[in-house]
């Protein structure tokens, strides 16, 4: 049996679900236990603009909601996306659905702090969301606090170690990046000063003479330079794929219902074919070819595919009856693929 992509007959499986239980239970919750507390739990200050801090993300340092992210991605981050969709791209769409619970959870805590949703994906590439993990520093948990971060934070470390409990480790590691941000002002330096410290951005920082991870990287070590980039790669196959997923991305949630005007089929064609609603970067070429289906055809049948899922949009795709089970086996692949080659089309025309 299978829920949310979870095999419940697989022991570690049923593990993970039982403890996405724990996190929706703990999301539900959350605001209201730590409001009441508040000498260690401030009120919030205004929401921070999702985007703002993430400018050295993009193109010209600016995101512009109104055109699609992957035309906005700053060049010298696709080399190492395209390579990283290539390695962690189906995993992390599986994530998406069985990582749904903890997103909910981070998204209601770092609310709380001011803390773009999009910083949930740290938590990603520091443990993959596995809330037992100890690395060769001594860092655990799904967030990876080392002890003396924990202990400055409140948190119990050692045999009861709070640093597993999604709740109480969520708390503490917004507050660790909302004070990094105070110091850095870019998230992308967040990311790195979480993984190096603080002291190694800033020599980073006074060597380069610029505050732009780009001009800075490569002053600092190579293990935080890549935990960047790796955030940076998850950070696009989240939020610039728009796959079902429990996106922050203003552009994309504004438009997620709206579908297109309905295609005028004739009456062959409306009995031989069915609808399957998707969304997210499909190429209208490697869906075609990937379902051995006359590209052509595939248009006469889906046209305007690729320009209405470039605008975020849900595009209602005519599929024949017999080529359905096909499209949902290889869906996750089929997104990856298109999403590459966008990439490198993207690569090749700047």
């Amino acid at each position: 049996m299978e829920w949310f992509g979870i095999h419940i007959n697989n022991p570690i499986s049923l593990t993970k679900l039982t403890l996405a239980g724990f996190a929706f239970i703990g999301g539900s919750i959350g605001a209201m236990s730590f409001v009441n507390s508040p000498k260690e739990y401030p009120t919030p200050d205004p929401i921070v603009n999702d985007k703002a801090g993430f400018k050295s993300l993009f193109t010209n340092n600016h995101f512009d909601a109104s055109k699609p992210y992957s035309a906005q991605l700053n060049p010298k981050a696709v080399p190492f996306v395209q390579e990283y969709i290539r390695k962690q791209g189906e995993e992390l769409e599986k994530m998406k659905l069985w990582g749904k619970p903890y997103f909910d959870l981070y998204d209601n805590i770092l609310t709380l702090y001011s803390i773009p949703k999009e910083m949930k994906y740290l938590s990603v590439i520091e443990s993959h969301l596995t809330p037992g993990l100890v690395s060769w520093a001594g860092a655990v948990g799904p967030w990876q606090l080392m002890d003396d971060e924990a202990r400055r934070f409140g948190l119990r470390v050692g045999k009861v170690d709070d640093r597993m409990d999604f709740y109480k480790s969520t708390h503490v590691a917004a507050r660790l990046m909302k004070e990094l941000y105070g110091e850095f002002g870019d998230w992308l330096l967040v990311v790195a000063a979480y993984n190096g410290g603080a002291g190694r951005v800033r020599q980073a920082i006074r060597k380069a003479g610029s505050k732009d991870f780009w001009d800075l990287q490569y002053y600092l070590p190579e293990e935080t330079r890549n935990h960047v980039k790796k955030f940076i790669g998850t950070h696009y196959i989240f939020e610039g794929s728009g796959g079902m997923t429990t996106l922050t991305a203003a552009e994309a949630e504004a438009q997620r219902n709206i579908i297109p005007t309905t295609v005028s089929l004739n009456e062959q064609d409306l009995n031989n074919t069915v609808i399957t609603e998707i969304s997210g970067r499909f190429n209208a070429k490697i869906v075609a070819e990937g379902l051995t289906i006359d590209p052509l055809q595939f248009i006469k049948w889906n046209p305007g595919f690729d320009r209405v899922l470039s605008e975020g949009k849900r595009y209602p795709m005519h599929l024949p009856a017999d080529k359905t089970a096909m499209f949902e086996a290889n869906k996750g692949n089929l997104l990856m693929q298109s999403i590459r080659s966008l990439l490198e089309s993207a690569s090749v025309s700047k």
